[in-house]
């Protein structure tokens, strides 16, 4: 699989021609809104096996084929070359494609009213070849220890058709929010707790659930052994029930990290209870604050790597947006928020605003900016072909489990051409 950035003057005729495939094929793949005004800094996904390479400065076989995890002898190979033979800055090098390894793969999906709309069905039944798990967000706890359900329309069957696991998410949301006190009254009441259980437990069998999920945020710092120990008591309830226990876990970076999102949240104690986890790996840039990147690979890589000192690399799902931001500028703290978009609609903006996409690579994120009618300046992040890659080099590289996005409905079609690309997502 190819990823072609757009440079300025560059036609989708142009581009089809160079990697021998149709305008078709590439319209289709990036599902091309207008094919015929491609953005200059867009990136696009051209179906090819294996990519092609142009030499830079200090390049060697030997630091090319680690780098795309092949040997530098088959890149010569293939390539025609010798392995002592030094290589011209631009020469274009033939990658065959790496063998794929294994990975699970999480959606939530979020309905919102009483029933799942046509829409969503249709993003979890696109989707569903790709995934291991569907979440359906959320069943909400009540403060006596019964459940409020989301609406479920379709999504059981979607996912027997596609060998799809579906995740059962219990979280402590209260009116919109996550709930501190929600958090206190189940964790510190042992006959709520008890009703909760087994609510959730009968409610997992009568839906055939298979992984229980517990995201449990914005706790108490003093519901940290708390939380821990009513892990304890759930895994063992739903262990021998035969289902999975999983838990979404907040970004942290150390141990000591302090605040109303993280000190509950005991990574060395929630790898050795659950089954995985999923990391929060997101938000960086939020709707209420400055804009920058929603998941910088920086802050991402630190986050993981520290989890991966706490716990098992294989029990760790990296979470993943698929949205970014639209900021007013000038930013003012409270006051208005920015907008969320999907990649899609953000180089379709970019496009429709006359405006080139740039690429921060520290951050492997794209980003531009505009102006709107009214002559207020814009700033866009957003995530595109690059900055997935980026992330799943980044699975690859730390030995994670896989991936969990947050969340369906938002088109990125180049995701999931590259998520099969590169890996074989598990069926349970």
């Amino acid at each position: 699989m190819q990823i072609h950035v757009v440079q300025p003057g560059q036609t989708l005729y142009g581009i089809a021609e160079a990697y021998g495939v149709s305008t078709d094929t590439i319209t289709e793949a990036n599902q091309l809104s207008a094919p015929g005004m491609l953005v200059a800094g867009q990136a696009l996904v051209i179906p090819i096996a294996g990519q092609y390479y142009w030499v830079q400065q200090g390049d060697s076989l030997y630091s090319i084929a680690k780098r795309f995890g092949l040997k530098a002898s088959e890149v010569a190979e293939v390539n025609g070359l010798s392995l002592s033979q030094p290589l011209q800055v631009g020469l274009r090098l033939y990658l065959p494609p790496v063998p794929r390894r294994q990975a699970e793969v999480n959606a939530y999906l979020e309905p919102r009213g009483e029933e799942v709309s046509q829409a969503l069905q249709n993003a979890a039944r696109d989707a569903a070849p790709e995934l291991t798990y569907l979440a359906p967000f959320s069943f909400r706890i009540k403060r006596d220890g019964t459940l409020e359900a989301p609406p479920l329309d379709g999504l059981a069957s979607i996912a027997a058709e596609h060998q799809v696991t579906l995740m059962m998410v219990v979280t402590n949301l209260e009116e919109g929010k996550f709930s501190s006190e929600l958090g206190r009254i189940i964790l510190n009441d042992q006959e709520v707790q008890d009703r909760l259980l087994k609510n959730i437990i009968t409610e997992a069998k009568r839906v055939n659930f298979r992984d229980i999920h517990f995201d449990m945020e914005f706790l108490r710092p003093e519901d940290r052994e708390a939380y821990n120990a009513f892990l304890r008591k759930a895994a063992g309830l739903i262990h021998k029930e035969g289902f999975l226990l999983s838990t979404a876990l907040a970004p942290k970076t150390s141990a000591t990290q302090v605040g109303a999102w993280y000190t509950a949240h005991d990574y060395k104690v929630h790898g050795e209870v659950t089954d995985f986890v999923i990391i929060m790996t997101y938000e960086w840039g939020y709707s209420g604050g400055p804009p920058m990147p929603v998941s910088p690979i920086g802050p991402v890589r630190q986050v993981l790597t520290y989890a991966a000192s706490e716990m098992p690399a294989g029990k760790i799902m990296m979470g993943q947006n698929l949205y970014g931001y639209d900021w007013t500028l000038p930013f003012v703290a409270g006051g208005q928020y920015a907008k969320a978009l999907s990649p899609q609609a953000a180089i379709d903006l970019a496009r429709n605003r006359n405006t080139a996409i740039q690429y921060d690579y520290r951050a492997q994120a794209p980003h531009f900016n505009y102006t709107d009618d009214e002559g207020k300046q814009h700033k866009v992040w957003f995530e595109d072909a690059r900055s997935i890659q980026a992330k799943f080099d980044l699975i690859k590289e730390l030995n994670l489990r896989g991936i969990s996005y947050w969340k369906l409905g938002l088109p990125f079609p180049q995701n999931w051409l590259l998520l099969e690309d590169n890996f074989k997502v598990v069926k349970k």
